[in-house]
Formats: structure tokens, C-alpha cells, sequence
């Protein structure tokens, strides 16, 4: 089972969710300690594609690149970060309902060393407090758009 998920249902069509959500430079305006998201690789998004996030915790800035490690509109995408012995997958599932669309995504956090280990249910903690509203936070901002394609 996977460290971190949560399901939400947003009543707009599933491609408008997707193209919404899937630009990760929409982030400012579903996490709320992310203060800036920049693409830092050329091209279309793509497995591959890198992003410069920086977010404000605790009242001090830290910023970690974001790497798009699955992309197939408008069914899902995965995104990953890696620093210092601690990887963190999200992954977002999209699903045409009657609805609207469901979203789901789970989170898997990945440490290595036994600092980071032992750390682990700490960063679990963590990232819940900071991630784990987003999908309320992306269908309250999608659902007050009249139309985001």
C-alpha cells in the first residue's frame, strides 16, 4: 500500500482535470507552501521533463527538481524527487465518471541509509501535512473556473 493517497471527485470533464492538474506549473494554486515552479528542460512534457520547485517551510525556502517519470494524457502521470537519500513518487490516476472526474493519487516514499529510514515515518508525517490536501485544493480551483482549456 502506498505511504501517502487520497481520492477526490471533481466535477468537470476529464480532460480539463487532466490538462489542469498535469501542468505542475499550476502547483502555486493547489500546494500551498510551493511559492514558484519553473521548467527547467526544452521540449514538450514528457517522461523526462524537469521542473525547479521551491517551496517555503517553516519560513525558509527550499527547492528540489521535479522529474515527470510517466506521462499518457489524460489518463495519469508520475512525478519524482530525489535528494539525499529520500525518493518521493506521486502518482495521479484520472478517471471519467458520471461525475465528473476521479482522481486519485498515491504517494511512495523511498529512503536509503539507516538515518533516512529510521527517518521515515517522520517524512511520512510530513509530506501529509504538507501535500495532503492538494487534491481538495485542485478540485475547489477547478470546479470556481468556468472553463481552464
Amino acid at each position: 500500500m502506498a505511504d501517502l493517497h487520497d481520492t477526490v471527485m471533481i466535477e468537470k470533464p476529464l480532460e480539463e482535470v487532466f490538462s489542469y492538474a498535469a501542468n505542475l506549473q499550476n502547483s502555486i494554486h493547489i500546494m500551498s507552501n510551493v511559492t514558484h515552479i519553473e521548467k527547467v528542460t526544452e521540449g514538450p512534457v514528457q517522461p523526462g521533463t524537469k521542473f525547479k520547485e521551491t517551496r517555503e517551510i517553516r519560513g525558509r525556502k527550499a527547492s528540489a527538481i521535479i522529474e515527470i517519470v510517466e506521462y499518457e494524457p489524460p489518463n495519469t502521470y508520475s512525478v519524482k524527487s530525489e535528494s539525499n537519500g529520500l525518493k518521493v513518487v506521486y502518482r495521479y490516476f484520472f478517471e471519467n465518471t458520471a461525475e465528473g472526474t476521479k482522481v486519485t493519487y498515491t504517494g511512495d516514499i523511498y529512503t536509503t541509509g539507516i538515518m533516512m529510514k529510521l527517518s521515515k515515518p517522520i517524512i511520512k508525517k510530513i509530506l501529509q501535512k504538507e501535500d495532503g490536501d492538494h487534491l481538495k485544493q485542485l478540485k475547489k480551483v477547478i470546479e470556481a473556473k468556468e472553463t481552464i482549456l
